[in-house]
Formats: C-alpha cells, structure tokens, sequence
C-alpha cells in the first residue's frame, strides 16, 4: 500500500505522540493547513515539510518516502560524551536527506 504525503504526515505526527494543534503549533503552521496536508486536500509546502520533520523528529525521508540517500551513505564516526552513534547517525541522515531533497526541490545554493 503507498501512502500519500498526508498519511505519512500524519502517521509521523501519530508516532511522535502530537495531536495535530501541538504539531502545527510546534511546526509553525496554522491547524486547518495541517489538517488540510493531513487529508491530501493540500500539498505541503517545502518549508512545512521540513518544519514538519524536525517537529515530529522525523526525517524528511520518512517524511516525504523520497530519497535514496539512506542507501547510499555509509558512516563512520566516533561518538564523544553523551553521543551516541545510533543518534549521531541519525543526525546526519537528517542533514544529508534534508540537503538532497532541496536539490530535488530545486533549492540549491547560488554561486
């Protein structure tokens, strides 16, 4: 089954425990847009989408189920003090999916 934008908004919004005025709230959009993004009757916007994921703790991979990034990297690092690997990769992951999504999105640096 392939889940629409809305559904995997919502089931990220569900998983992280957030009703949708907390999510909206802490992502900086309005509820009724939420809900609107939630039911498929609205595209979310790059920035939402991107608010939605660091709201829900999220990536934007699990957000939008667009990336082959995951796939591709492979990581090795040392964690120091409270770091954890499992949370460092994590991280990175974000930022990494994050930066290829806005090359998708055609969003990329200008020289």
């Amino acid at each position: 089954m392939i889940l629409h934008l809305g559904d995997q908004v919502a089931r990220a919004r569900e998983q992280a425990g957030l009703s949708q005025r907390a999510l909206a709230e802490r992502a900086g959009i309005t509820q009724p847009t939420l809900s609107r993004i939630e039911s498929g009757a609205r595209e979310p916007k790059t920035n939402e989408v991107l608010a939605i994921a660091w709201a829900t703790g999220s990536s934007v991979t699990e957000i939008t189920g667009r990336s082959d990034v995951r796939a591709r990297v492979r990581c090795v690092a040392r964690a120091t003090g409270d770091a954890t690997m499992q949370a460092m990769h994590r991280e990175l992951m974000h930022y990494l999916e994050v930066d290829a999504f806005l090359d998708e999105m055609g969003l990329t640096e200008s020289a």
